[in-house]
């Protein structure tokens, strides 16, 4: 499902994430911490995140990236901490390293989607705005904790500017790639690229295209993920997600985080939790984040039902830790 038009204030969109697993944290040979889901163990994830399966809850909460009020809400709420905070950066803006560092103080990975609003994604390719990019990538290494980077997520859907119909996939491919060279040129190794693509045709006639034409290619992608919604009580997540999933399959083997997802009160929320977590597990996928958030278009996707939130605290019980 995609937000149409302008997020109103970038807190329209919410990510839901949290865990829960009781573990004890250990210290291991190259001195990375392994650390549990529970709400006393805080510390960072190493630069190369691991890849287990079933492990990352993440959330989006409007607040992000201003303040941690609400992924601290939310974690209450659902008695689990998340492993990523993911936030939406409109071109321009700076690296929140502040923000960051409190993501990282709690055990957790910032996710930026980083959207190239109101520029040209030709001209991020020829280099125009290198200064910008490179200010941000300083400013990334200089942070020293891991960090998920997506740019442009959602190109295969017609909803923004350089997605389908709009901006071509070759000039897409040029942008991703430069940002990446740059970065990489710069030092920026603890950034974890995620080539983040809508589910295909989630009800839009077509309009949703196999993302394979913007695939930037295996040495310019970590991770890849998935961003879909369940908006009706048929909706389930093989037929939601599965297509997507064998579209990816073909092009590249890299792990897939659902990136952006959620269920409306309407489609039976709770009975949608359980199969996301069952989903995500049945395909070996490294976990989701939640949009706990009302969209542009009054869609709301926030957890708060007394059984939404067991639902919740019962699948993330099953989910391990990063590592």
């Amino acid at each position: 499902m995609k937000h149409r038009g302008t997020k109103q204030g970038r807190p329209q969109r919410s990510w839901v994430k949290a865990g829960v697993a009781v573990v004890t944290a250990a210290a291991v040979a190259v001195g990375i911490i392994l650390y549990n889901r529970s709400s006393d163990s805080t510390g960072p994830l190493p630069d190369h995140l691991p890849t287990s399966a079933d492990s990352y809850l993440g959330v989006y909460t409007p607040s992000a990236p201003g303040t941690y009020a609400g992924v601290r809400q939310f974690a209450s709420l659902t008695g689990a901490k998340p492993d990523v905070v993911m936030y939406y950066s409109g071109w321009f803006e700076p690296f929140p390293a502040g923000f960051a560092k409190t993501v990282a103080s709690d055990g957790a990975v910032p996710l930026v989607q980083m959207d190239p609003e109101r520029v040209s994604v030709a001209d991020i390719a020829s280099g125009r705005y290198d200064g910008y990019l490179s200010a941000y990538a300083e400013a990334v290494r200089a942070y020293h904790y891991p960090v998920i980077v997506s740019f442009g997520h959602e190109m295969n859907g017609d909803w923004y500017p350089w997605g389908y119909k709009k901006t071509s996939p070759a000039v897409f491919v040029a942008a991703w790639r430069h940002i990446v060279g740059l970065f990489r040129a710069l030092g920026a190794q603890n950034v974890t690229w995620l080539w983040t693509v809508n589910v295909i045709d989630d009800t839009r006639g077509g309009s949703i295209v196999n993302p394979a034409k913007w695939w930037p290619g295996s040495s310019y992608v970590t991770w890849v993920g998935i961003d879909g919604y369940y908006l009706k009580p048929s909706w389930q997540f093989a037929p939601l997600f599965g297509p997507t999933i064998g579209a990816v399959r073909a092009v590249t083997a890299d792990p897939i985080l659902i990136s952006e997802t959620g269920a409306v009160p309407t489609s039976g929320q709770p009975a949608k939790i359980n199969d996301l977590f069952a989903g995500v597990r049945s395909y070996g996928l490294l976990g989701f984040v939640w949009f706990n958030s009302t969209n542009s278009i009054g869609q709301s996707f926030g957890i708060s039902s007394p059984a939404a939130i067991a639902a919740f605290r019962k699948g993330a019980t099953a989910f391990g830790k990063p590592g």
